[in-house]
């Protein structure tokens, strides 16, 4: 027995003797089945256990209530790992309520016939219970990752109930990294319902949450939003760190090395992280979860019996259910007579979205080849190509094809004020002559951005692409630079000039000198020239259209009567905005509000 809070104790059980979870994942720490209950002037028990911890869970129980009875069983989630022993408690407890929505009732009946429940309560989405000083609010939570499922809120303690969110594999007293399991046990058994996790997010940010209490894994209560930005970045399908992964079969060793070759280059061009995995040998729920964690994928394998290796195809199958979205994948094929590897592989992800393939492949004819060789440099040096712009030995400084990446983007124009850098969106950045070249960056005066570089007559100017997320322009557009440290926490890279840019999120940069200064009022124009221009990737350049129509969120101006900022949705209510109001997040002046209608 173990204490949450005061009133809220911890009554699950962990199975040591566990080897597969759920028939197929690898558990070599165990699992945990999480029960919790509330004590109040009436009791809840959340959820059950397996069938084979009956008498230890019912004794978890009993060790907490004395002899006072249960007067709610909550059942947030039919898998028999959590509801097996719905049916024991009952003949214990015959007088306890079983609180659930319409779908866990009709689940009970298939799973228990002839369990006569007496006692229902019948929930729906955000309604409540009270139990005294505890107030309980239950939030539908359908495809995570089943359709009955429910979480539910106590607002007394700021306790989320998150049935299986935020869990992982392991049991509670296992010495291991959470993010690692919990990325195996998120992708394995959740990974097809981002979007059901996403709209889950977006309600819990709603609430004031302190603690969390899943149903497999340790309870958390501290740095909650580690923890909740991961699972955003998880369920949007957004890379997590930075790496790229090479999977591959091999049927006489061939394929394997020039998967070994592929990974030395990438060391060799500066990858910071290179995964190589032997998909044979491997856990495939543990290749499935770095697939997803790194931004960038390698697929090698050979052609067999028309098709490609079993491996590589159940791996490409688990991906592909699971809504691999978002990444680059680059293909080496192998095969002696007629090699196919690499068409069938392409055509396996024809319904993902987002997929970008590299330029570069490689086809081997049995072994390698010097062809080949050159074939794997070649995509190396692709996959490669930020690291080898960032780092200062291997970039090309004078790469003016960066010019050709503006446009009517966004951008983060990076400072440094001698204490500090310093970063803001600008959207106004043109080239004005080629011969030789200039830029233009205009930027409002009341930005502590514009006081930097009027003093400094320095900057950098960092080319968004389309996969940068709002994160960045709350983080860039929202704050002042001169209260706000926003690179805190950040590594940095700096170009020649000593100024910060960034190292994802951008197919260029451009250090700039000001040469010029011109007054428009309300804003200043520094006319600058190029010291230095480097091209990280052929990304597109993120555009006004693109941020509106895909990367800034959607207003809640549900029933709201006022106006709503266009570039950040931040809402005025009221009838008539102000000619000259300010919005209090982006600064943007009143013409770029739109009334809700």
């Amino acid at each position: 027995m173990t204490k949450v809070t005061n009133d809220v104790y911890y009554v699950g059980v962990n199975d040591k003797k566990i080897d597969l979870f759920e028939g197929q994942y690898v558990v070599p720490n165990g699992m945990a089945y999480n029960s919790y209950i509330v004590v109040d002037d009436k009791i809840a028990v959340f959820d059950t256990v397996d069938a084979k911890f009956t008498h230890q869970w019912l004794d978890n129980i009993q060790e907490v209530i004395g002899n006072r009875k249960p007067d709610y069983l909550i059942v947030q989630h039919m898998e028999p790992d959590h509801s097996a022993n719905i049916s024991n408690f009952m003949n214990i407890y015959p007088d306890t309520t079983i609180v659930a929505n319409t779908k866990t009732f009709n689940m009970i009946d298939a799973f228990f016939p002839g369990l006569n429940v007496q006692n229902k309560h019948v929930i729906e989405n955000e309604s409540t219970l009270n139990l005294g000083s505890h107030e309980l609010t239950f939030v539908f939570a359908p495809m995570v990752h089943w359709p009955e499922v429910t979480v539910t809120y106590d607002s007394k303690d700021k306790i989320l109930f998150s049935a299986d969110g935020f869990g992982k594999f392991g049991a509670l007293d296992a010495e291991e990294d959470w993010a690692c399991e919990a990325r195996r046990y998120y992708f394995g058994i959740v990974g097809k319902y981002g979007s059901q996790v996403q709209a889950l997010l977006k309600k819990a940010a709603k609430l004031d949450i302190r603690i969390i209490c899943p149903l497999h894994g340790p309870i958390l209560k501290e740095n909650l939003g580690y923890y909740l930005n991961l699972y955003d970045i998880w369920s949007s399908y957004r890379v997590e760190s930075d790496g790229i992964m090479i999977a591959y079969t091999s049927v006489y060793g061939n394929t394997k090395k020039a998967a070994v070759e592929l990974r030395d280059k990438l060391v060799e061009y500066g990858c910071p992280k290179v995964v190589l995995c032997d998909l044979a040998r491997s856990d495939m729920a543990e290749a499935v979860e770095d697939a997803f964690r790194y931004g960038k994928l390698i697929l090698a394998t050979t052609t067999y019996n028309s098709e490609i290796f079993p491996f590589m195809k159940q791996f490409i199958d688990a991906l592909t259910e699971r809504n691999y979205q978002n990444r680059t994948i680059g293909l080496i094929e192998n095969g002696t007579w007629a090699p196919l590897a690499a068409k069938i592989m392409k055509s396996m992800f024809e319904k993902s979205k987002k997929i970008t393939w590299l330029n570069n492949s490689v086809t081997i004819k049995s072994s390698l080849t010097k062809d080949n060789i050159e074939q794997i440099d070649a995509m190396a040096k692709e996959l490669c190509s930020e690291y080898i712009a960032q780092s200062d030995d291997t970039a090309d400084k004078n790469n003016l094809d960066a010019l050709f990446n503006i446009g009517y983007g966004l951008y983060v124009v990076t400072s440094n004020d001698g204490k500090r850098d310093n970063g803001l969106i600008v959207n106004s950045i043109s080239q004005v002559t080629n011969s030789p070249n200039k830029i233009a960056v205009t930027i409002n005066k009341n930005n502590y951005s514009h006081h930097v570089i009027k003093q400094t007559g320095k900057m950098n100017v960092n080319c968004l692409t389309t996969d940068t997320p709002f994160s960045i322009f709350e983080r860039f557009g929202f704050k002042s630079g001169r209260n706000t440290d926003k690179f805190e926490n950040t590594e940095t890279l700096r170009s020649d000039n000593g100024i910060v840019f960034f190292d994802s999120y951008i197919n260029s940069f451009m250090s700039l000198d000001v040469q010029q200064y011109i007054d428009l009022d309300t804003h200043g124009m520094f006319i600058c020239s190029v010291s230095e221009a480097r091209v990280m990737n052929d990304k597109p350049t993120m555009t006004y259209d693109y941020y509106f129509s895909n990367v800034k969120p959607k207003p809640d101006s549900e029933k709201k009567n006022g106006y709503v900022c266009k570039i950040c949705g931040y809402i005025y209510e009221g009838d008539e905005l102000p000619s000259d109001y300010i919005c209090p997040l982006c600064k943007h002046p009143a013409s770029d509000f739109e009334k809700i209608e």
